[in-house]
Protein backbone atom coordinates (compact mmCIF):
# COMPACT_ATOMS: atom_id res chain seq x y z
CA UNK A 1 0.00 0.00 0.00
CA UNK A 2 1.19 3.94 -0.73
CA UNK A 3 1.78 6.45 1.40
CA UNK A 4 1.70 10.19 1.82
CA UNK A 5 4.93 10.31 2.89
CA UNK A 6 6.27 13.77 4.56
CA UNK A 7 9.41 14.86 5.03
CA UNK A 8 10.90 17.77 7.38
CA UNK A 9 14.04 19.16 5.76
CA UNK A 10 14.86 19.99 1.79
CA UNK A 11 18.50 19.24 2.68
CA UNK A 12 20.64 17.02 1.29
CA UNK A 13 19.04 14.13 2.89
CA UNK A 14 16.35 14.71 2.55
CA UNK A 15 15.83 15.74 -0.74
CA UNK A 16 17.51 12.52 -1.77
CA UNK A 17 15.62 10.47 0.65
CA UNK A 18 12.39 12.00 -1.26
CA UNK A 19 13.86 10.49 -4.52
CA UNK A 20 14.12 7.10 -2.79
CA UNK A 21 10.61 7.34 -1.72
CA UNK A 22 9.03 8.41 -5.07
CA UNK A 23 10.70 5.58 -6.98
CA UNK A 24 8.78 3.24 -4.88
CA UNK A 25 6.04 4.92 -6.08
CA UNK A 26 4.71 7.01 -2.82
CA UNK A 27 3.54 10.82 -2.66
CA UNK A 28 6.13 12.43 -1.24
CA UNK A 29 6.24 16.43 0.22
CA UNK A 30 8.99 17.83 1.73
CA UNK A 31 8.40 20.89 3.89
CA UNK A 32 11.49 23.26 4.54
CA UNK A 33 11.96 25.91 7.20
CA UNK A 34 14.27 28.17 5.00
CA UNK A 35 13.91 30.22 1.78
CA UNK A 36 14.18 28.24 -1.67
CA UNK A 37 17.88 28.53 -1.64
CA UNK A 38 17.90 28.18 -6.26
CA UNK A 39 15.85 32.39 -5.86
CA UNK A 40 18.19 33.91 -3.24
CA UNK A 41 22.35 35.15 -3.73
CA UNK A 42 24.14 32.94 -1.37
CA UNK A 43 25.91 33.73 1.91
CA UNK A 44 29.19 33.30 2.25
CA UNK A 45 31.15 31.80 5.42
CA UNK A 46 28.73 28.83 6.05
CA UNK A 47 28.86 26.33 3.86
CA UNK A 48 32.40 24.06 4.74
CA UNK A 49 32.93 22.23 1.36
CA UNK A 50 32.10 18.75 1.63
CA UNK A 51 33.55 15.39 0.36
CA UNK A 52 31.65 12.96 -1.38
CA UNK A 53 33.00 10.10 -1.33
CA UNK A 54 31.95 5.89 -2.24
CA UNK A 55 29.57 5.65 0.46
CA UNK A 56 27.50 8.67 -0.99
CA UNK A 57 28.09 7.80 -4.45
CA UNK A 58 27.33 4.59 -3.78
CA UNK A 59 24.04 6.05 -2.47
CA UNK A 60 23.66 8.46 -5.33
CA UNK A 61 24.22 5.71 -7.55
CA UNK A 62 20.92 3.07 -6.77
CA UNK A 63 19.13 5.61 -7.73
CA UNK A 64 20.46 7.05 -11.01
CA UNK A 65 21.69 9.87 -9.82
CA UNK A 66 25.86 9.32 -9.82
CA UNK A 67 26.87 11.20 -13.21
CA UNK A 68 24.37 13.98 -12.53
CA UNK A 69 26.11 14.48 -9.05
CA UNK A 70 29.73 13.79 -10.77
CA UNK A 71 29.33 17.34 -13.07
CA UNK A 72 29.88 19.11 -10.36
CA UNK A 73 32.62 17.52 -8.13
CA UNK A 74 36.31 17.60 -8.31
CA UNK A 75 38.21 14.57 -7.98
CA UNK A 76 40.43 15.31 -4.89
CA UNK A 77 43.66 12.17 -5.22
CA UNK A 78 45.06 12.80 -1.67
CA UNK A 79 46.12 15.31 1.33
CA UNK A 80 48.74 18.01 0.22
CA UNK A 81 50.13 19.32 3.22
CA UNK A 82 51.40 22.74 3.78
CA UNK A 83 54.13 22.56 6.61
CA UNK A 84 54.61 25.16 9.02
CA UNK A 85 58.98 24.91 7.83
CA UNK A 86 57.59 25.69 4.37
CA UNK A 87 57.91 22.22 3.33
CA UNK A 88 55.42 20.19 1.76
CA UNK A 89 54.49 16.76 1.09
CA UNK A 90 51.81 15.05 -0.44
CA UNK A 91 49.50 11.80 0.88
CA UNK A 92 47.31 9.62 -1.55
CA UNK A 93 44.28 9.17 0.26
CA UNK A 94 44.12 4.91 -1.22
CA UNK A 95 45.26 3.28 -4.01
CA UNK A 96 45.94 4.12 -7.54
CA UNK A 97 42.72 5.46 -9.02
CA UNK A 98 40.53 5.75 -5.79
CA UNK A 99 39.70 9.13 -4.78
CA UNK A 100 37.30 11.58 -2.72
CA UNK A 101 35.48 14.69 -4.86
CA UNK A 102 34.97 18.35 -3.44
CA UNK A 103 31.73 19.42 -4.14
CA UNK A 104 29.76 22.47 -3.19
CA UNK A 105 26.97 21.91 -0.10
CA UNK A 106 25.05 24.64 -2.12
CA UNK A 107 25.39 23.49 -5.22
CA UNK A 108 24.93 20.13 -4.24
CA UNK A 109 21.41 20.99 -2.51
CA UNK A 110 20.08 22.95 -5.59
CA UNK A 111 21.12 20.09 -7.93
CA UNK A 112 19.11 17.57 -5.82
CA UNK A 113 16.14 19.91 -5.11
CA UNK A 114 16.14 20.45 -9.10
CA UNK A 115 16.02 16.36 -9.56
CA UNK A 116 13.44 15.48 -6.59
CA UNK A 117 10.87 18.25 -8.43
CA UNK A 118 11.13 16.30 -11.66
CA UNK A 119 10.32 12.95 -9.72
CA UNK A 120 7.21 14.87 -8.95
CA UNK A 121 8.14 15.57 -5.64
CA UNK A 122 6.83 19.03 -4.30
CA UNK A 123 9.03 21.20 -1.99
CA UNK A 124 7.32 23.55 0.47
CA UNK A 125 9.60 26.46 1.59
CA UNK A 126 9.45 28.96 4.88
CA UNK A 127 7.65 26.51 6.36
CA UNK A 128 8.86 25.56 10.37
CA UNK A 129 7.64 22.73 12.36
CA UNK A 130 5.86 23.93 15.51
CA UNK A 131 4.67 20.84 16.78
CA UNK A 132 3.75 17.28 15.92
CA UNK A 133 0.13 15.23 17.40
CA UNK A 134 1.41 11.86 17.58
CA UNK A 135 -2.19 10.50 18.60
CA UNK A 136 -3.91 11.98 15.48
CA UNK A 137 -0.52 11.74 13.07
CA UNK A 138 -0.69 15.59 12.22
CA UNK A 139 2.11 17.71 11.49
CA UNK A 140 1.76 21.74 12.40
CA UNK A 141 3.62 24.26 9.87
CA UNK A 142 4.15 27.96 10.45
CA UNK A 143 5.06 30.45 7.73
CA UNK A 144 6.71 33.55 8.36
CA UNK A 145 3.32 35.34 8.11
CA UNK A 146 2.59 33.34 11.69
CA UNK A 147 0.23 31.57 9.45
CA UNK A 148 -0.06 27.77 10.72
CA UNK A 149 -1.17 24.80 8.73
CA UNK A 150 -2.12 21.26 9.89
CA UNK A 151 -1.18 18.27 7.84
CA UNK A 152 -2.18 14.56 8.31
CA UNK A 153 0.96 12.25 7.80
CA UNK A 154 0.91 8.57 7.21
CA UNK A 155 4.07 8.48 7.90
CA UNK A 156 7.02 11.15 8.81
CA UNK A 157 10.68 11.42 8.24
CA UNK A 158 12.51 14.12 9.71
CA UNK A 159 15.48 14.97 8.39
CA UNK A 160 15.99 19.02 9.72
CA UNK A 161 19.54 19.02 10.66
CA UNK A 162 21.57 18.72 13.71
CA UNK A 163 19.04 21.71 15.45
CA UNK A 164 16.03 19.34 14.00
CA UNK A 165 12.43 20.35 14.94
CA UNK A 166 11.23 16.92 14.31
CA UNK A 167 13.77 15.62 17.01
CA UNK A 168 12.54 17.74 19.45
CA UNK A 169 8.75 16.62 19.16
CA UNK A 170 9.90 13.00 19.21
CA UNK A 171 12.07 13.88 22.13
CA UNK A 172 9.13 16.31 23.79
CA UNK A 173 6.73 13.57 23.75
CA UNK A 174 8.94 10.11 24.31
CA UNK A 175 9.05 8.89 27.74
CA UNK A 176 12.91 7.30 27.91
CA UNK A 177 13.92 9.45 24.86
CA UNK A 178 18.42 9.78 25.04
CA UNK A 179 20.16 12.77 23.82
CA UNK A 180 23.73 14.26 23.82
CA UNK A 181 24.90 16.53 22.00
CA UNK A 182 29.13 17.58 22.32
CA UNK A 183 30.72 20.94 21.29
CA UNK A 184 34.09 20.25 20.20
CA UNK A 185 36.29 23.06 21.71
CA UNK A 186 37.72 24.61 18.06
CA UNK A 187 35.04 26.36 15.88
CA UNK A 188 35.46 27.26 11.83
CA UNK A 189 35.42 30.31 9.57
CA UNK A 190 35.15 30.03 6.02
CA UNK A 191 38.33 31.94 3.76
CA UNK A 192 38.53 32.17 -0.05
CA UNK A 193 41.59 31.79 -2.19
CA UNK A 194 40.94 33.20 -5.81
CA UNK A 195 41.73 32.22 -9.18
CA UNK A 196 45.10 33.71 -10.08
CA UNK A 197 45.17 36.67 -12.45
CA UNK A 198 45.37 34.41 -15.33
CA UNK A 199 42.05 32.70 -13.81
CA UNK A 200 43.49 29.19 -12.86
CA UNK A 201 43.76 27.20 -9.77
CA UNK A 202 46.39 29.04 -7.84
CA UNK A 203 46.96 25.63 -5.94
CA UNK A 204 47.02 21.79 -7.14
CA UNK A 205 43.88 21.37 -7.65
CA UNK A 206 43.12 17.49 -7.30
CA UNK A 207 44.04 17.53 -3.88
CA UNK A 208 42.86 18.26 -0.24
CA UNK A 209 45.12 21.13 1.14
CA UNK A 210 46.07 20.93 4.94
CA UNK A 211 48.17 23.11 7.22
CA UNK A 212 48.00 21.46 9.98
CA UNK A 213 49.55 23.41 13.01
CA UNK A 214 48.81 20.57 16.07
CA UNK A 215 46.31 22.85 18.14
CA UNK A 216 44.48 24.12 15.01
CA UNK A 217 44.77 23.84 11.16
CA UNK A 218 43.38 25.54 7.76
CA UNK A 219 42.04 23.39 4.74
CA UNK A 220 41.16 24.11 1.54
CA UNK A 221 39.21 22.50 -1.10
CA UNK A 222 38.88 23.46 -4.68
CA UNK A 223 35.75 24.61 -6.21
CA UNK A 224 34.35 24.74 -10.10
CA UNK A 225 34.79 28.56 -10.58
CA UNK A 226 38.53 27.82 -9.76
CA UNK A 227 38.37 29.50 -6.40
CA UNK A 228 39.24 27.06 -2.74
CA UNK A 229 36.79 27.28 0.03
CA UNK A 230 39.61 27.31 3.19
CA UNK A 231 38.12 26.54 6.78
CA UNK A 232 40.24 27.38 9.45
CA UNK A 233 39.37 25.29 12.41
CA UNK A 234 40.40 27.39 15.84
CA UNK A 235 39.89 27.17 19.30
CA UNK A 236 37.36 29.51 20.48
CA UNK A 237 39.42 30.12 23.55
CA UNK A 238 43.18 30.59 24.53
CA UNK A 239 46.26 32.08 24.22
CA UNK A 240 45.58 31.44 20.45
CA UNK A 241 42.07 31.60 19.75
CA UNK A 242 39.47 33.35 17.69
CA UNK A 243 38.52 35.39 20.81
CA UNK A 244 42.31 36.75 20.96
CA UNK A 245 42.15 38.05 17.46
CA UNK A 246 40.48 40.95 17.78
CA UNK A 247 42.11 43.39 15.53
CA UNK A 248 42.95 43.65 12.13
CA UNK A 249 46.44 43.76 12.82
CA UNK A 250 46.61 40.65 15.36
CA UNK A 251 44.68 38.59 12.54
CA UNK A 252 47.32 40.14 9.78
CA UNK A 253 50.23 38.95 12.01
CA UNK A 254 48.97 35.80 13.21
CA UNK A 255 48.02 34.79 9.56
CA UNK A 256 51.65 35.74 7.92
CA UNK A 257 53.78 33.52 10.83
CA UNK A 258 51.41 30.79 10.29
CA UNK A 259 50.28 30.52 6.90
CA UNK A 260 52.81 32.38 5.44
CA UNK A 261 53.13 30.83 2.04
CA UNK A 262 48.82 30.56 1.84
CA UNK A 263 48.05 34.86 2.58
CA UNK A 264 49.66 35.72 -1.08
CA UNK A 265 46.93 33.83 -2.27
CA UNK A 266 44.37 35.59 0.02
CA UNK A 267 43.89 38.67 -1.03
CA UNK A 268 40.91 39.44 0.83
CA UNK A 269 41.28 37.30 4.00
CA UNK A 270 41.45 39.74 6.90
CA UNK A 271 38.51 41.34 5.81
CA UNK A 272 36.98 37.87 5.23
CA UNK A 273 38.01 36.81 8.86
CA UNK A 274 35.77 39.42 10.60
CA UNK A 275 33.00 39.40 8.23
CA UNK A 276 32.38 35.46 8.09
CA UNK A 277 30.70 34.24 11.03
CA UNK A 278 32.35 31.98 13.58
CA UNK A 279 30.59 28.49 13.76
CA UNK A 280 30.15 25.60 15.98
CA UNK A 281 30.85 21.97 15.28
CA UNK A 282 28.66 19.94 17.40
CA UNK A 283 27.86 15.60 17.71
CA UNK A 284 24.73 14.54 18.26
CA UNK A 285 23.95 11.21 19.49
CA UNK A 286 19.98 10.29 20.44
CA UNK A 287 17.26 7.09 20.47
CA UNK A 288 15.08 6.09 19.74
CA UNK A 289 15.41 7.46 16.42
CA UNK A 290 11.73 5.65 15.07
CA UNK A 291 8.64 5.81 16.61
CA UNK A 292 6.26 2.50 15.70
CA UNK A 293 5.32 2.92 11.76
CA UNK A 294 5.10 6.40 11.38
CA UNK A 295 7.90 8.45 12.05
CA UNK A 296 11.76 8.05 11.66
CA UNK A 297 14.70 10.47 11.78
CA UNK A 298 17.35 10.13 9.43
CA UNK A 299 20.46 12.28 8.41
CA UNK A 300 22.10 14.72 10.55
CA UNK A 301 18.91 15.19 12.71
CA UNK A 302 19.52 11.56 14.08
CA UNK A 303 23.27 11.55 13.87
CA UNK A 304 25.11 14.77 13.53
CA UNK A 305 28.82 14.47 13.32
CA UNK A 306 31.96 16.33 12.69
CA UNK A 307 33.42 17.41 9.68
CA UNK A 308 36.68 15.36 9.94
CA UNK A 309 36.59 12.20 8.23
CA UNK A 310 34.39 13.60 5.36
CA UNK A 311 31.67 11.22 6.16
CA UNK A 312 28.46 13.57 7.45
CA UNK A 313 26.62 13.46 4.11
CA UNK A 314 28.06 10.15 3.40
CA UNK A 315 26.66 8.97 6.37
CA UNK A 316 23.19 10.35 5.52
CA UNK A 317 22.85 9.43 2.10
CA UNK A 318 24.17 5.61 3.26
CA UNK A 319 20.74 5.94 6.06
CA UNK A 320 18.89 6.43 2.30
CA UNK A 321 20.20 3.79 0.99
CA UNK A 322 20.06 1.35 4.06
CA UNK A 323 16.23 2.19 4.31
CA UNK A 324 15.90 1.83 0.54
CA UNK A 325 17.35 -1.95 1.15
CA UNK A 326 14.60 -2.47 4.02
CA UNK A 327 12.07 -1.48 1.85
CA UNK A 328 12.77 -3.94 -0.70
CA UNK A 329 13.48 -6.82 1.74
CA UNK A 330 10.16 -5.83 3.86
CA UNK A 331 7.74 -4.50 1.32
CA UNK A 332 5.09 -2.34 2.98
CA UNK A 333 5.88 -3.33 6.86
CA UNK A 334 6.81 -0.34 7.99
CA UNK A 335 6.92 -0.95 11.17
CA UNK A 336 9.82 -4.00 10.78
CA UNK A 337 11.29 -1.51 7.74
CA UNK A 338 11.79 1.34 10.46
CA UNK A 339 12.99 -0.94 13.47
CA UNK A 340 15.60 -2.80 11.29
CA UNK A 341 16.53 0.61 10.25
CA UNK A 342 17.57 2.14 13.37
CA UNK A 343 19.03 -1.38 14.62
CA UNK A 344 21.06 -1.24 11.95
CA UNK A 345 22.32 2.61 11.62
CA UNK A 346 22.48 3.45 15.37
CA UNK A 347 25.90 1.42 15.72
CA UNK A 348 27.37 2.50 12.89
CA UNK A 349 26.09 6.31 13.02
CA UNK A 350 28.01 6.29 17.00
CA UNK A 351 30.99 4.58 15.36
CA UNK A 352 31.33 7.28 12.42
CA UNK A 353 30.72 10.28 14.83
CA UNK A 354 33.68 9.14 17.33
CA UNK A 355 35.81 8.33 14.11
CA UNK A 356 35.42 11.96 13.20
CA UNK A 357 36.22 13.12 16.53
CA UNK A 358 39.61 11.12 16.68
CA UNK A 359 40.52 12.39 12.41
CA UNK A 360 40.53 16.03 13.92
CA UNK A 361 43.95 15.10 16.34
CA UNK A 362 45.53 12.91 13.22
CA UNK A 363 44.68 16.00 10.48
CA UNK A 364 45.92 18.62 12.71
CA UNK A 365 48.86 17.10 14.86
CA UNK A 366 49.47 14.41 12.88
CA UNK A 367 49.83 14.27 9.23
CA UNK A 368 53.06 16.94 9.48
CA UNK A 369 54.60 13.95 11.44
CA UNK A 370 57.69 12.32 10.01
CA UNK A 371 56.96 8.96 11.93
CA UNK A 372 52.77 8.80 11.59
CA UNK A 373 54.09 9.49 7.46
CA UNK A 374 56.03 6.32 8.14
CA UNK A 375 53.16 4.93 9.81
CA UNK A 376 51.12 5.41 6.34
CA UNK A 377 53.94 4.33 4.09
CA UNK A 378 53.92 0.84 6.07
CA UNK A 379 50.50 0.36 6.14
CA UNK A 380 49.98 1.43 2.48
CA UNK A 381 52.50 -1.62 1.39
CA UNK A 382 50.60 -3.90 4.06
CA UNK A 383 47.47 -3.02 2.26
CA UNK A 384 49.68 -3.69 -1.48
CA UNK A 385 50.81 -6.88 -0.91
CA UNK A 386 47.35 -8.09 1.82
CA UNK A 387 44.60 -6.20 0.22
CA UNK A 388 42.14 -8.15 2.27
CA UNK A 389 43.99 -8.93 5.39
CA UNK A 390 44.94 -5.13 6.16
CA UNK A 391 43.50 -2.32 4.86
CA UNK A 392 44.09 0.93 6.25
CA UNK A 393 41.10 2.85 8.27
CA UNK A 394 40.60 6.03 6.05
CA UNK A 395 39.83 3.51 3.33
CA UNK A 396 37.60 1.45 5.62
CA UNK A 397 35.50 4.05 6.10
CA UNK A 398 36.27 6.04 2.24
CA UNK A 399 36.60 3.39 -0.04
CA UNK A 400 35.08 0.21 1.70
CA UNK A 401 31.11 1.00 1.32
CA UNK A 402 30.33 -2.94 1.99
CA UNK A 403 32.66 -2.01 5.21
CA UNK A 404 30.43 -1.14 8.06
CA UNK A 405 31.12 2.01 10.03
CA UNK A 406 30.63 -0.16 13.54
CA UNK A 407 32.75 -2.86 11.67
CA UNK A 408 35.55 0.03 10.53
CA UNK A 409 36.27 1.61 13.98
CA UNK A 410 36.51 -2.23 15.86
CA UNK A 411 39.18 -3.10 12.67
CA UNK A 412 41.29 0.32 12.67
CA UNK A 413 41.82 0.25 16.44
CA UNK A 414 42.98 -3.08 16.52
CA UNK A 415 45.43 -2.08 13.39
CA UNK A 416 46.56 1.12 15.20
CA UNK A 417 47.01 -0.90 18.48
CA UNK A 418 49.52 -2.92 16.23
CA UNK A 419 51.35 0.19 14.38
CA UNK A 420 51.59 1.86 17.78
CA UNK A 421 53.78 -1.02 18.62
CA UNK A 422 56.11 -1.69 15.37
CA UNK A 423 56.54 2.23 15.65
CA UNK A 424 58.51 1.73 19.03
CA UNK A 425 60.61 -0.73 17.27
CA UNK A 426 64.68 0.09 17.25
CA UNK A 427 65.64 1.64 14.02
CA UNK A 428 62.11 1.04 12.48
CA UNK A 429 62.74 3.87 9.60
CA UNK A 430 65.38 1.28 8.25
CA UNK A 431 64.26 -1.39 8.22
CA UNK A 432 59.96 -0.99 7.91
CA UNK A 433 60.38 -3.17 4.63
CA UNK A 434 61.87 -6.03 6.50
CA UNK A 435 60.37 -9.55 6.95
CA UNK A 436 60.96 -8.93 10.53
CA UNK A 437 58.71 -6.42 10.20
CA UNK A 438 56.02 -8.02 8.26
CA UNK A 439 56.22 -11.07 10.10
CA UNK A 440 55.47 -9.12 13.49
CA UNK A 441 52.20 -7.83 11.70
CA UNK A 442 50.83 -10.24 10.32
CA UNK A 443 50.99 -12.55 13.76
CA UNK A 444 48.96 -9.71 15.53
CA UNK A 445 46.54 -9.85 12.77
CA UNK A 446 45.52 -13.62 13.34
Amino acid sequence: MKKEITIVGAGLVGSLLSIYLAKRGHKVSIYERRNDMRKEQMSAGRSINLALSDRGLLALEKVGLADDIKEICIPMHGRYIHNADGTHAYQPYGKEGQYINSVSRATLNMKLMDLAEKHGIEIHFNQKCTAIDWKKNEIIFEDPNLQLQTLNFDLLFGSDGAFSAARLQQQLHHQKFDYNQYYIDCGYKELTIPPTPDGNFALEVNALHIWPRKDYMMIALPNLDKTFTCTLFFPFEGDLSFSKLDTKEKAAAFFEATFPDAVPLMPDYVNEFFHNPTSSLVTVKCFPWVRDDRFALIGDAAHAIVPFFGQGMNCGFEDCRILDELMETNGDDWATILQQYQTLRKPDADAIADLAVNNFTEMRERTADPKFLLQKKIEAELHKKYPELWIPAYSQVTFSPHIRYSEALLRGQKQEAIMQSIMQLPDIENKWESEEVERMILEQLD
